[in-house]
């Protein structure tokens, strides 16, 4: 019987290891780390009078790492708190306390000896039951625990968490032929459901899975841009969000992950994979060689490929070995595919342009997918394996195959015969065996090419993750326009989607809003409102906004933010439950949903605030009343307590524009209430979040009451308008901050009123609407809207 995971030892706080820990507290787990125990003592220790025996000494490489991990950018920990379960000390001391956890992970150098060496001592104080895992990037897991005795190899399996463990959510699975199934499944639910991970299972093969490939097309990438003569900056245009990758592309991310790391993994896969029709692309470059010579090894080392001189970015001329400005990337062809938006139609452009570019692209394309179809079955049992692997590990759009088949298949194997290279046997099987794609979609489900099997099986997904694109192609849409869709979930609920560019609101969502509502009442029993795109919502469609103030289209801009407030009170006052799902970016109008349902089921990766004075605006979807009316709600009726310091305290979280690092961070903003709750798993957060919405169905969910809210009048707006005098006298703020921060003060403080004067919603939504509009109006409002329009970053003016 595998026990509940509530205690873990990371043994190794390295980089990776104190990461590791990091996320286990993240997910609520008490966890003890562990290094060596130093053997010489440090200028500043010796100047204190400690000695090597003394605790702090003993435990010092451990509590380095914790400290790290504490000041991480970006952050470990959801907030700073969660490091307090996290216990340090020393192999010496304390690596007999292994025996109180339920899983051992051994996350130490990638060095195969020292491992071993590390599992020879864990196997003195392990306790049957105890899940032992190794953490490495690509050595040998069967190697690793060679030495270990029978009843611990049972327990033990590779596991491969992806740096930085927090953000990145891949985690590869690396099972012996003798591991008990019970201890991979347990691995696989606690990876999944606790700490919010992608599981996928690889073969004990060379860099596994999505480091086999992305280290290929790394290589493979360089490679091309010697022959091709382009320049860094060119490749990273070439390999970021135009092809469906990271903005860190190819050689920002090297610098991220250090290229230590990168010379390692093509060291160990030429030296394992001798097999490997392609093993020369691992060759380590002499550019490589010599840049590591000189230190430049990323951001560890301040230089790598890019390194920042006096605030500005510079990049490596790999000709001349010298560092110059960054330069602006002028490909035609790149402008051109910016334009499109559909995937498929992108690439094709790329790929058929004649310049450089084009070839580069075309030749970087093909190789990493006739790559990966050559390592069916060799690395993975299927093709879903592998697309989930690179899309989790790496955060590509699309894994290999799925971008087969938007490409085409048959499109790229002709073009591959024409050009006299090898067409790979499994990519021959789908043309002549499938439907010529590698996915299918039937009525009710998604189907893969099972290339053992020659035919078409389900994908299957984990129990309790529910996918609306499978919902929608069973013919469950019950209503749906340009900006948004309303899903019938099944038992009673119902899913409001949006699906707007970046999802943000504007007139098609507000009317589906309206009209889910009444949907709500007249056939469902609760309403969720959530996606599954890449963030929830980004606010308001500031475009539209910006066009209406222009052309002083006053009266319409007035009615679209009163019917957005009236949708969002709607939300708060609905007689049967609405429970939003957010996740990702959740800003502005989209904070503002979230905050008028009855409750907030988030994924642990959400990052919410109301940060419309970065454009020169306040909220006025009924966000800053709903804050104004939770933080003096917080004093009890009867109570003669000042609630200004309440409001000013949610004043500056407004005024700053301040966006929660996490879901733990927004309950602590105010954003979530004690009653909502966290999914660690963004696969898993709609079910979740209709789970939490029939919870309130069973449990005779009844709306709040309406309360007169209490507001801190003309003596609270004096003391705002101080602390902005002062704030601008500092030159903290600039003069417009100033005005930005006294019209959202007027809203906060309910106006010129006697301080204790009782409002309603309604009034402060008047405040809200009115300041909003006069902010709308002004050049430097619109100056801020134009420049994030342009640059997708706020402006300071």
């Amino acid at each position: 019987m595998i026990p509940r995971l509530r205690r873990a030892a990371v043994l190794g706080a390295g980089v990776m290891g104190s990461a590791i820990a990091a996320h286990l507290a993240n997910a609520g787990i008490s966890v003890l780390l562990l290094d060596v125990r130093p053997s010489a003592l440090l200028d500043d220790e010796r100047s204190r009078g400690l000695t090597l025996d003394d605790p702090q000494v003993r435990n010092r490489l451990a509590a380095a790492g914790k400290q790290r991990a504490l000041h991480a950018q970006p952050a470990a920990f959801f907030i700073p708190a969660r490091a307090q379960l996290v216990e340090t000390g020393n192999f010496d001391d304390h690596l007999s306390r292994i025996a109180e956890a339920d899983w051992v992970l051994e996350a130490v150098v990638e060095d195969l000896p020292i491992k071993q060496q590390v599992l020879a001592q864990v196997a003195r104080y392990w306790k049957p039951g105890t899940v032992v895992s190794t953490n490495t990037s690509g050595l040998p897991v069967r190697e690793i625990a060679a030495g270990c005795p029978d009843a611990l190899r049972h327990h033990f399996l590779g596991t491969h968490f992806f740096n930085p463990p927090r953000y990145l959510r891949l985690l590869e699975l690396i099972p012996l032929p003798g591991t008990d199934p019970e201890i991979v499944a347990a691995v696989s639910d606690w990876g999944d459901r606790l700490l919010g991970k992608g599981i996928v299972q690889a073969h004990d093969t060379p860099n596994f899975i999505a480091n086999r490939i992305g280290s290929y097309g790394f290589r493979k990438a360089v490679q091309l841009m010697l022959e091709l003569g382009l320049s860094i900056e060119e490749v990273d245009e070439l390999t970021g969000p135009v092809l469906g990758r990271p903005r860190s592309a190819t050689f920002r991310t090297t610098d991220l992950v250090g290229l230590d790391t990168v010379i390692h993994v093509s060291e160990n896969s030429y030296r394992h994979l001798t097999g490997d029709e392609e093993r020369d692309v691992f060759v380590v470059p002499p550019l490589f060689k010599e840049m590591a010579r000189r230190g430049w090894l990323g951001d560890k080392t301040g230089a790598g490929f890019y390194k920042r001189v006096d605030g500005e970015i510079y990049t490596l001329d790999y000709a001349a070995m010298e560092y110059r400005p960054r330069r602006k990337v002028a490909l035609p062809v790149l402008e051109t595919a910016k334009l499109i938006e559909d995937p498929a139609r992108r690439l094709r452009a790329l790929a058929v342009d004649g310049s450089p570019a084009g070839e580069f692209v075309w030749r970087l394309l093909s190789s990493v997918l006739g790559y990966a179809a050559r390592r069916v079955p060799e690395i993975a049992d299927d093709v879903v394996n592998i697309d989930r692997a690179m899309r989790w590990g790496y955060a590509w759009d699309l894994g290999p195959f799925e971008t087969w088949d938007v490409v085409g298949v048959e499109e790229i194997a002709k073009r591959l015969d024409t050009e006299d290279r090898p067409v790979p046997p499994v990519v021959r099987a789908v043309l002549e065996r499938g439907e010529q794609t590698f996915y299918r979609s039937t009525e009710s489900r998604r189907e893969y090419f099972d290339l053992a099997a020659a035919r078409y099986r389900p994908v299957e997904e984990p129990a309790g993750v529910l996918v609306l694109a499978s919902v929608k192609s069973a013919n469950r849409v019950a209503a749906a326009n340009p900006g948004a869709s309303l899903i019938d979930l099944g038992d009673g609920i119902a899913c409001l989607e949006f699906h707007s560019k970046l999802n943000t609101i504007g007139e098609d969502t507000i009317r589906m809003i309206t009209g889910s509502l009444e949907e709500l009442q007249r056939h469902f029993d609760g309403l969720v409102i959530g996606n599954q795109s890449r963030d929830f919502s980004a606010g308001a469609n500031l475009m539209l906004i910006l066009l209406e103030s222009q052309d002083g289209n006053w009266d319409e801009l007035d009615q679209v933010v009163r019917q957005f407030q009236r949708a969002n009170l709607a939300l708060r006052y609905s007689a049967r439950p609405v429970v939003a799902a957010p996740f990702g970016r959740t800003l502005g109008g989209g904070c503002e949903i979230c905050l008028g349902c009855a409750r907030i089921h988030a994924a642990a990766e959400t990052y919410m605030g109301l940060v419309e004075t970065g454009a020169g605006l306040v909220p006025a979807g009924g966000g800053t009343a709903e804050m104004v009316r939770r933080v003096t709600a917080r004093l009890p009726d009867g109570v003669d307590a000042d609630p200004f310091p309440l409001i000013q305290w949610a004043y500056e979280t407004i005024a700053t524009a301040r966006v929660s690092a996490s879901a733990e961070e927004a309950r602590v903003l105010g954003f979530l209430r004690d009653g909502d709750g966290i999914s660690m798993n963004s696969a898993r957060l709609i079910q979740d979040a209709k789970d939490a919405c029939l919870a309130l169905v069973r449990a005779g969910y009844q709306p709040p009451l309406r309360h007169p809210i209490r507001v801190v009048g003309d003596r609270g707006l004096a003391a705002i308008e101080a602390y902005l005098y002062l704030m601008r006298t500092a030159g903290s703020i600039s003069e417009y901050d100033t005005v930005v921060g006294g019209k959202l003060a007027h809203v906060m403080c309910g106006g010129r009123v006697p301080y204790g004067t009782t409002v309603t919603e309604e009034y402060l939504h008047d405040l809200e609407r009115e300041a909003f509009l006069s902010l709308a109006g002004q050049p430097k409002t619109q100056e801020r809207m134009r420049y994030i329009l342009q640059t997708g970053r706020p402006l300071r003016n």
